[in-house]
């Protein structure tokens, strides 16, 4: 068995390979950059080995320091976990040339699929179901208009080396091929330095669907079901989930074929996923491989009881696959969400800092028998860094239905603390409860379609409204009870208004009347006058927990258990679930009244400069001291976290000063640029 393994990654894939190597009696390894030196997987692997700068190109992406790493520890073994190195066929190479296991596919199955060309012209030869399109070398913008001509329209022009939608573009007629081929090449040149392109018919509301095989060095190989993964940001996974609500029995069984064939002619081993992209009707077309463990694999682990980083480690050492396709059964539904470190309410821009509470729902078995699983790379007090992918874990749950598996998930999301950073928690609960979600109608244009101008929260219907209302309520009396034992605050009927969310637009006035039910609940009568007439909820409130140092609040509510994050602020109360942020404050008559001429407090900003939305790296100034500027016009590009953010004149005005420089690392809001004052209003920059 192999008795060291290196692991050439970081974050919680590390950790989890990590788990699994211990599990087998296998020491580990960890290597760090700087700005990792206090990561997770340095504390959990065995030993650590320190790689270099923060910068990926001088630590992670650097083979010649992992290989030193395996030598000065006496690691017999890498595990590349996924980005980094995982895919490069020269750090294969280099590690067989050295006696050192690469747990992974043989070098030339890593070639050849890297290639999208040639993993096409492959899987045609393989008999997989390919999109139409021309697989060759295609030498300039008029033969790539001939191209999209024969094939017809729409067409992705898409890199062959390319990954991650870079190097992809659209085109629906033959001036957008023109264009589009000569901006494809370019991004393929800068991003992967290999500027080759190939043209194919584009599925319009296509699904993406992935197979995951494994297989062993005596050529034994099986298909473990599919993955549905189309929920996708700008071609990123957002939720995954396995099985496929849209497969059919039939469609598995062929679609798991033809990616054991294409697996077969490559001469593949180990864990490895085939991507399909799958048209509304159900026609399935190979999309690409990818040569190693998937972020999502864990939805795949939780429905067929398969360890697939133990198995990677168990193939590697040369053993056989325990199990033949026949064995393999699919056990319940599955859900994989990402939380990212990056702020849906603004664009999605890169949220870095420390992590000041970091409180997972807990993991294991539910009250209801389904299952919570988290993967993760950090701990409260780590620090989220500009220099990395933004995930801070994967939140999976298990269960014997999907709709159980969804129930689930939006539970456990109601209850995931985050501080610090600003997740992208409030959207994931969001798309989980979408209508169309919750029925299995998506595509991959999902996001695009259901939120075509950004992610603004989810408006508050009544219902949310009056839980909301009511779970406060008891929130606030479980609060004044524990601070001073006054059990008789909610005697009489006590006024009140709700404060909805970001736009701070005062809700209809309620009123609430509350009865205490014993030492465990208590009934809230919530009225509003609508129309002339009076509309009443109640609600029965038991069980609810206050935990120190916690914003969750659990309580039964009419009978059910929920979960909500609810926190001072102000002169009232914020209550997030379900995507829903609403500012709620609870008054007496008297206090009602009088806010009434309390005048709110108003925000002064000049808007004279422009700050840096997060830490980065400066890769662009646009503009210098004395330029005038329009409104939409660039003025900086920052990077964080591998996105390059470019930041935008909101008006017309005179450029003052220029604080920034190109190459330079800024932090959150550091001034960047300054207009004069006298040409700029409240809402500029």
């Amino acid at each position: 068995m192999i008795k060291k393994l290196l692991i050439a990654n970081r974050g919680e894939i590390a950790c989890r390979i990590i788990r699994s190597a211990h599990h087998l009696g296998i020491k580990t390894v960890a290597v760090y950059s700087d700005a990792d030196a206090r990561a997770l997987h340095v504390k959990e692997a065995d030993e650590a080995v320190h790689i270099g700068p923060a910068p990926a190109r001088d630590s992670y992406l650097r083979i010649d320091k992992i290989i030193d790493a395996c030598k000065e520890t006496g690691a017999d073994a890498v595990h590349p976990g996924f980005g980094f190195l995982s895919e490069r066929v020269d750090f294969v190479e280099a590690l067989e040339k050295e006696g050192i296991i690469f747990v992974g596919p043989p070098a030339e199955a890593v070639r050849i699929m890297g290639d999208k060309i040639i993993s096409k012209q492959t899987a045609e030869k393989a008999g997989v179901s390919v999109v139409p399109g021309f697989n060759g070398e295609i030498a300039d913008a008029d033969k790539a208009v001939q191209i999209a001509d024969e094939i017809g329209y729409p067409v992705m022009i898409k890199a062959s080396a390319g990954g991650g939608g870079k190097g992809m573009r659209i085109a629906r007629n033959a001036d957008e091929t023109r264009e589009g081929y000569d901006l494809a090449r370019s991004e393929a040149a800068a991003s992967f330095g290999d500027d080759r392109v190939f043209i194919e018919r584009y599925i319009e509301n296509p699904r993406h669907i992935e197979i995951q095989i494994l297989g062993d060095k005596q050529g034994n190989l099986v298909n473990l079901f599919e993955r549905e993964c189309s929920i996708q940001r700008r071609h990123q996974k957002v939720i995954e989930e396995a099985p496929s609500p849209f497969v059919t029995p039939e469609m598995r069984k062929k679609m798991g074929a033809e990616a054991v064939a294409l697996a077969r002619a490559v001469g593949y081993h180990s864990a490895g996923t085939v991507e399909f992209v799958v048209s509304q009707t159900g026609k399935f077309f190979f999309l690409e491989m990818n040569t190693r463990i998937q972020v999502e694999h864990p939805v795949t682990e939780l429905i067929t009881g398969v360890d697939l980083i133990e198995q990677m480690l168990k193939v590697a050492d040369g053993q056989s696959l325990p199990f033949k396709q026949e064995d393999l059964k699919i056990d319940g539904h599955a859900l994989e969400c990402r939380i990212y470190a990056e702020d849906p309410y603004r664009n999605f821009m890169p949220s870095v800092g420390r992590l000041k509470r970091y409180n997972p729902p807990q993991a294991g078995q539910t009250e209801s028998g389904a299952t919570v699983r988290i993967d993760t790379g950090v701990y409260e007090g780590a620090e989220i860094s500009p220099f990395y992918d933004p995930m801070i874990a994967k939140l999976c749950t298990h269960g014997t239905t999907r709709d159980i598996a969804l129930d689930t998930m939006l539970k456990a999301l109601d209850g995931f603390e985050i501080d610090g950073v600003n997740p992208n928690l409030d959207f994931l609960a969001a798309l989980c409860e979408h209508p169309d979600f919750k029925t299995g109608n998506m595509s991959t244009n999902f996001i695009a379609q259901h939120y075509p101008e950004g992610f603004q929260g989810v408006k508050a219907a009544r219902d949310s409204r009056r839980l909301a209302v009511a779970a406060v309520a008891y929130h606030d009396y479980l609060r004044r009870k524990r601070a001073a034992d006054n059990r008789d605050f909610y005697t009489d009927c006590i006024p009140f208004f709700a404060d909805i969310g970001p736009t701070g637009k005062r809700d209809k006035r309620l009123s609430v009347a509350c009865d205490l039910k014993g030492e465990t609940g208590m009934n809230i009568a919530l009225s509003c006058p609508n129309e002339g007439k009076t509309d009443t909820d109640y609600f029965e409130m038991r069980d609810g927990a206050l935990t120190a140092n916690s914003t969750v609040f659990n309580a039964r509510v009419n009978g059910e258990t929920i979960s909500a994050k609810i926190y001072p602020q102000d002169d009232g109360y914020v209550y997030n679930r379900r995507g829903v942020t609403l500012r709620i404050s609870l008054r007496t008559a008297f206090e009602a009244e009088a806010a009434d001429y309390m005048p709110a407090k108003k925000n002064i900003d000049n808007g004279s400069i422009l700050v840096s939305p997060t830490p980065g790296v400066v890769k662009a100034v646009f503009v210098k001291a004395g330029d005038p500027v329009e409104t939409g016009q660039n003025l900086v590009v920052v990077e964080a976290m591998k996105m390059e953010n470019l930041l935008k004149s909101r008006r017309s005005g005179i450029i003052k000063a220029v604080h920034c420089q190109t190459g330079e690392n800024v932090a959150a809001n550091a001034p960047l640029i300054q207009f004069h004052e006298d040409d700029i209003s409240e809402d500029a920059a």
